[in-house]
């Protein structure tokens, strides 16, 4: 489990993150949902109904129709009534990711991000229209031989998400999960 529950919450609401924390992203299979950050809240509205609250990664994430059908059936099992409720404010960051989850990446051969977008206090719903001030690039660690002798190939990977890189020692290539 990537964080713990408050023992002040509702059994329900216990049973719920319980069943949810086993849903993987329907993309990369090693992680959870939780770990993830995809999964945000779930609240309880009634004796058997809950809302789930998830964010996407991205807006347009064609994984969001799956999640969604995956939590509906998921709380349903449960004998629950379930509303799955997207929020997109805040939006979804990479740094809302586990450590765990990020060492699963990395293991799966996913280079996971190699820094953090803002601290908490900078994690606000405000959409930026100008670049930021440069800042240098960190070297991109190969998860395949731990080199950092890394280069892009692509600025998009296998989902819009990721960047394709190649690793100049090993040869390997590899995507790497950008931070945003």
């Amino acid at each position: 489990m990537s964080q713990e529950l408050s023992a002040d919450l509702h059994p329900v609401v216990h049973q719920v993150w319980d069943a949810l924390d086993g849903l993987t992203d329907p993309e990369i299979p090693v992680v959870t949902l939780r770990e993830m950050g995809i999964i945000r809240d779930v609240e309880r509205v009634a004796d058997d109904a809950v809302v789930v609250v998830i964010t996407p990664t991205y807006s347009g994430c064609p994984a969001m129709e799956q999640i969604n059908d995956d939590v509906r059936s998921t709380v349903k099992a449960l004998g629950l009534q379930v509303e799955v409720r997207t929020q997109l404010a805040p939006a979804w960051t990479t740094d809302w990711m586990s450590e765990e989850a990020k060492a699963k990446l990395k293991a799966y051969g996913i280079a996971p991000p190699n820094r953090q977008c803002g601290a908490p206090s900078q994690q606000v719903s405000v959409v930026h229209f100008m670049r930021k001030p440069a800042q240098a690039e960190q070297a991109v660690e190969c998860p395949h031989c731990g080199s950092h002798h890394t280069v892009e190939s692509s600025h998009f990977g296998s989902t819009a998400c990721k960047a394709l890189y190649k690793c100049l020692d090993c040869q390997e290539p590899f995507d790497y999960f950008k931070p945003y």
